[in-house]
């Protein structure tokens, strides 16, 4: 008599684990929907100040004469190769500071770098 109450009862809580699970999944899911564009921005902020470097320091070479050419053309140059945009370019001396910009995605990121030689101890 017992055995059949005990089924009984357990009878009405069948699936419930297949309820709860399915939630937690598709919350996770969800989640996982929302920061899919947030680590995507974040690989294109580095890659953005990778080319904002090359560019910058491709252009305090030619500034101190370690290759032909301008300063600031050579940044659009390498800027373009890495496919951004040279926003500006401002020459102090040997030191070069360039922005560089990139549109390739929904939203503006931009980086600013500045090279040149080693300050005099």
């Amino acid at each position: 008599m017992r055995s059949v109450r005990r089924r009984r009862q357990r009878a009405g809580d069948r699936g419930a684990a297949s309820v709860l699970a399915v939630g937690i999944l598709s919350a996770l899911f969800a989640l996982l929907i929302a920061l899919v564009p947030l680590y995507a921005a974040l690989i294109e902020r580095q890659r953005v100040a990778g080319a904002a470097d090359a560019a910058a320091l491709a252009a305090a070479d030619v500034a101190v004469g370690r290759e032909p050419g301008l300063p600031c053309t050579v940044a659009r140059f390498v800027a373009e190769a890495n496919t951004t945009t040279l926003d500006a370019c401002v020459v102090d001396g040997y030191v070069v500071t360039v922005r560089v910009v990139s549109d390739r995605r929904a939203i503006r990121i931009e980086a600013v770098s500045t090279a040149g030689p080693p300050a005099p101890d």
